[in-house]
C-alpha cells in the first residue's frame, strides 16, 4: 500500500515537496514508517544525524488529526503527518 507522509516544521527539509511517499506492507505500523524515513535519510542525506533525531523525537498524526502511537496499524492508503518538536523540545 502507498502511504503519504506530510512534512511539517523541521521535517520539511527532508524533501523539496511537502510530503514523502512510501510503499509499505499491509498492517504496517508507525514504527515501520519511522524505519522507512530513516532509510530514506541514510540514502538521500548521507545519514544526517540531525534529521534522524527529528524523526525519532517526532509524533505522528492521522488523517483525523489524532496523535498516533508507534503501534498504530495503517490499514489503508492513508495520509500520515510527521510533527517534529518545536523549539527543540
Amino acid at each position: 500500500m502507498k502511504i503519504q507522509i506530510e512534512l511539517f516544521g523541521a521535517s520539511r527539509d527532508f524533501s523539496d515537496q511537502n510530503f514523502l511517499e512510501f510503499d509499505l506492507k499491509n498492517n504496517s505500523t508507525i514504527k515501520d514508517i519511522r524505519k522507512k524515513i530513516v532509510e530514506y535519510l541514510d540514502k538521500n542525506f548521507r545519514g544526517n544525524e540531525n534529521f534522524k533525531k527529528i524523526v525519532n523525537s517526532s509524533v505522528f498524526c492521522s488523517e483525523n488529526n489524532n496523535i498516533i502511537s508507534d503501534n498504530y496499524k495503517i490499514t489503508s492508503n492513508e495520509k500520515i503527518a510527521i510533527i517534529p518538536p518545536i523549539g527543540g523540545g
